[in-house]
């Protein structure tokens, strides 16, 4: 039988009532023949612990003044010293002449940040004969429109993530093991928290016990309910009867956690593929998300991952993760050409504001030398 209690309210939230039965019990649905069927899929391995541990939290209108971000610092300043953009400028400082030298450097240092062969070949080639057409004055002015380009290659991707519509709405994350899957997560729950959304989260990277404890810190401080079990339970019976509890509960969003081992390995594939199955026997449209994060540090082994994702699971958005440190960040344009699929979010620091919502526009000026970007001073 699954045991859900109230966790100690904290300071900062009103105190809960207290009974011999909590108000808010969900009721075990062990007799559903519905559970029963999903859960003969995927039975759960021996030394699975017997009980679900379930933290709900106290309601509250606003973050913990602990917990209260530092003012947002604007995409310039968060990409600035990303290897792209430090390539860029280095670039027209050295050779600010406007020829075909340029522009073979300017191939390299895109060859380089990861945009990939084809995508820097095709860019440049393009530059290049507008500049034969004597289209561009100078070298700023062919930055100008190498400005333009990014941003066009960029557009079509640059899709917010809706969770309306559903509820509750099923994000499932996937992504390998050090791509910030969990911390990602966590800041997703704090943003859809602060827009007040009732969030719940499936701890469902059963895996490894340090991926279960890092998500119930996260609840802990963003103050949101965790469904977990034990280490080495199966990942799709968590996530089934997380589900099951987020739409007794009536919650508006369902974030769920999975195992990060080498995508190469056909286990992992497996069950990401069995929880797909698994949560349509409870709705048939979920999960509604699949949200991959990307490490934006490990360039073009990022475009191999998607591709071997999108097969098993159908990836549906992209979160892609510190480009604000040693990421070359042209791995951004490498998976807009190669898949168009919506990049929802980028990771550009540590903090929770840091995630932000995807925008062409911010993103190219971000990695610009300054005097080229559109004066407006994106946050």
């Amino acid at each position: 039988m699954l045991k859900f209690w109230k966790k100690k309210p904290t300071e900062t939230g009103p105190a809960q009532p207290t009974s011999e039965k909590p108000a808010d019990t969900v009721a075990p649905e062990s007799g559903d023949p519905l559970l029963h069927e999903a859960l003969a899929e995927v039975p759960a391995p021996a030394d699975m612990q017997p009980e679900a541990e379930r933290f709900v939290a106290p309601t509250i209108e606003s973050a913990p003044a602990a917990e209260q971000a530092p003012a947002k610092r604007s995409w310039r300043e968060r990409l600035s010293g990303n290897a792209f953009a430090r390539g860029l400028s280095s670039l027209f400082v050295r050779h600010p002449r406007l020829d075909d030298d340029l522009l073979d450097e300017l191939e390299t240092t895109l060859i380089t940040a990861d945009v990939g062969v084809e995508a820097s070949s095709e860019l440049v080639e393009d530059l290049r004969k507008r500049m034969h057409k004597r289209e561009f004055a100078d070298a700023p002015a062919l930055l100008a429109a190498l400005r333009q380009a990014l941003i066009a290659l960029l557009k079509p991707v640059a899709h917010p993530l809706d969770v309306r519509g559903k509820q509750p709405f099923v994000v499932l994350v996937v992504g390998i093991n050090g791509a910030g899957k969990t911390t990602t997560i966590g800041k997703l729950a704090r943003r859809w928290r602060d827009e007040h959304r009732a969030v719940m989260l499936a701890a469902g990277d059963t895996f490894r016990a340090a991926a279960v404890e890092q998500l119930k810190t996260w609840g802990e401080r963003n103050q949101v309910p965790v469904i977990s079990q034990g280490q080495d339970a199966d990942a799709a019976s968590v996530i089934f009867d997380a589900l099951q509890a987020a739409r007794s509960r009536g919650i508006d969003v369902l974030i769920a956690d999975t195992a990060g081992r080498l995508h190469t390995q056909g286990g992992l594939m497996d069950e990401l593929g069995k929880i797909a199955r698994v949560l349509k026997k409870l709705d048939t449209d979920a999960p509604h998300e699949v949200l991959m994060v990307i490490d934006g540090t490990t360039g073009q082994n990022a475009v191999n991952q998607v591709r071997q994702f999108l097969q098993i699971v159908g990836v549906t958005g992209l979160v892609v993760t510190k480009l604000d440190g040693t990421a070359k960040g042209g791995v951004v344009f490498a998976l807009a050409r190669e898949f168009g699929l919506p990049i929802r979010y980028v990771g550009l620091g540590e903090t929770a504001t840091d995630l932000r919502v995807f925008e062409a526009e911010a993103f190219v000026d971000g990695l610009l030398p300054a005097s080229l970007g559109d004066g407006h001073g994106h946050d």
